[in-house]
């Protein structure tokens, strides 16, 4: 039986367990405990989970569970590892709180605690997720089995070094807002050529799915999709021109770069 703790129980959190939940094969069995400083909140995620879950203090949560996902604001995580540091015997932290690093969650949980600092993305809330993980000293190639397991049951997952974590906050952390902007964008071109608002949103937003389905699905180049859609003196080519022209490859570039950046800053 995998018997996992929630410890802040928001809209991420809440999507991992009904993920996993939705995952299980069956005969397999989930024991869910959740634990959050909002009572609504504990009770409003166990009426959206298949199965029952005991709601307890961080503490007991954490003595509850083989794994304990950490949930919390960056600036509540040291109080809150330091108190489950009193925690009897060991178990798998994966914490999702972004830019606080692995040596700070395995010095404040004290002991020999695995502990996975993970990077996910707000998609995973329908199911179309990427997240990025790395482990820590003591973690597993069992517990990265677990964190793949929960993880990739909202969406793609990769393992990184730790190093890298911030690249991934500034690409797939950060991208949905970049993606959100180019679907807007392109609905707004065709609105200017007469598209109605609502059938132009559409269209975009499903072409933009479907282009990352087709990256995905075929294992192509992103060049060799586009070379394939985009004939000699076209439609497509003609619009190509412009976004080189007004510098869209380099503004995402630069989009990543910077929220990298911003990343490494605010976990220094």
């Amino acid at each position: 039986m995998l018997k996992i703790g929630l410890i802040g129980c928001g809209k991420m959190g809440g999507a991992l367990l009904r993920g996993v939940a939705q995952a299980l094969q069956p005969g397999q069995e989930m024991q869910v405990t959740l634990c959050d400083a909002v009572p609504a909140a504990v009770e409003a995620l166990q009426k959206s989970l298949p199965m029952p879950a005991q709601s307890a203090q961080p503490l007991a949560t954490a003595e509850a569970s083989d794994v304990v996902i950490l949930a919390v604001k960056p600036a509540d995580m040291p109080a809150l590892c330091q108190s489950l540091a009193a925690a009897s015997g060991t178990r798998l932290y994966l914490s999702i709180a972004a830019g606080v690093k692995l040596a700070d969650l395995e010095s404040w949980l004290g002991g020999p605690q695995r502990v996975i600092r993970v990077m996910p993305n707000t998609p995973a809330l329908v199911g179309a997720g990427a997240a990025a993980f790395a482990r820590g000293g003591q973690a597993t190639d069992a517990d990265a089995a677990v964190a793949t397991q929960i993880f990739g049951s909202v969406g793609t997952v990769t393992e990184v070094p730790e190093k890298l974590l911030d690249a991934v906050t500034g690409l797939s952390g950060s991208g949905p807002a970049y993606g959100y902007t180019v679907i807007e964008a392109l609905a707004d071109g065709g609105v200017l050529m007469g598209l109605p608002r609502a059938a132009a949103l559409e269209l975009a937003a499903q072409t933009v799915l479907g282009a990352a389905r087709m990256v995905l699905e075929t294992g192509l180049h992103p060049a060799v999709l586009r070379d394939q859609v985009t004939s000699p003196g076209g439609t497509t080519i003609a619009g190509l021109e412009q976004l080189e022209t007004h510098g869209l490859r380099r503004a995402l570039i630069q989009a990543v770069r910077s929220a990298t950046e911003r990343s490494q800053e605010l976990g220094n």
